[in-house]
């Protein structure tokens, strides 16, 4: 399987020593763009009805705070015609505890916000699920490091792509990995997580998530971004990497996240 692995860190120290001179450069600032994380998952054996979005405007760079946004209005509609709205709850999040989903069901996104219409449309990709994980004691680069691999069986005769997140609690740290089967089709294949802190006893919360062609494509532009320089799906890129949400009112105020709607099957791993 072709591997095209995405970390992002969550948590980046930057030291300075003291006796030097902090400068503030004064950069150009645009006007703030809408942030949309519209990740709709539906956990196998789960009835997938409590679903939410999350809405933020884009900050200057040197604001730390998130600037949320609560005054959207956000509904999602079915190809039948079934409209759920998401209700504003709290700091920029807006949830559905009604909603239903179904696989190959295409459904939009729609949001009014400052007068303006952004829209987006999405099928729910189904998600074969992992099989059982293995641990390899001397894995990684150095095959010195702990390593686990959530094996899986890919259908036959399909094309399909899978993200897989691997959460360690233990270390507070998030890898995330994409994958195609071009040439995999219908084997049992594995996902790969190792890192040089992984330690016994940690408890490593693994998801695999079916997602579209595109949705690969737009993590895959964004690897290629973000190298290994952390951040995270929605964070501002050295070049514009625009998602599939089109602003209908004025396409020139695009927003930035994506809209996506995921089968997904979860486990936690204890490292031995």
């Amino acid at each position: 399987m072709k591997n095209s692995s995405y970390l992002f860190i969550l948590f980046l120290t930057l030291s300075l020593a003291s006796c030097e001179e902090v400068i503030d450069l004064d950069l150009e600032e645009s006007e703030p763009r809408l942030v949309i994380d519209a990740s709709i998952i539906w956990y196998l054996n789960t009835e997938g009805n409590q679903q939410q979005i999350t809405l933020s405007n884009t900050t200057g760079f040197y604001e730390d705070e998130i600037e949320p946004v609560t005054e959207a209005q956000v509904t999602i509609q079915a190809d039948n015609g079934e409209e759920f709205i998401f209700e504003h709850k709290e700091q920029g999040i807006y949830t559905n505890n009604n909603f239903k989903p179904s696989l190959e069901e295409n459904y939009t996104l729609k949001i009014s916000y400052q007068e303006e219409i952004y829209t987006a449309s999405s099928s729910f990709v189904p998600v074969p699920g992992i099989d059982f994980i293995e641990q390899n004691d001397e894995g990684g680069f150095t095959r010195e490091d702990l390593e686990i691999e959530p094996f899986f069986t890919d259908p036959e005769g399909e094309e399909n792509f899978y993200l897989f997140t691997f959460r360690d609690f233990s270390i507070s740290k998030l890898s995330l990995e994409i994958y195609e089967d071009e040439f995999t089709d219908g084997n049992q294949v594995s996902a790969t997580y190792s890192d040089e802190d992984l330690a016994s006893g940690d408890e490593v919360f693994v998801t695999m998530e079916g997602i579209s062609e595109a949705f690969y494509n737009y993590l895959f532009i964004l690897r290629s971004q973000g190298g290994d320089n952390g951040g995270g799906p929605f964070q501002s890129q050295p070049a514009t990497v625009k998602g599939n949400i089109v602003n209908e009112t004025n396409p020139e105020n695009y927003p930035f996240g994506y809209f996506r709607l995921s089968e997904t099957d979860s486990t936690t791993y204890i490292i031995k």
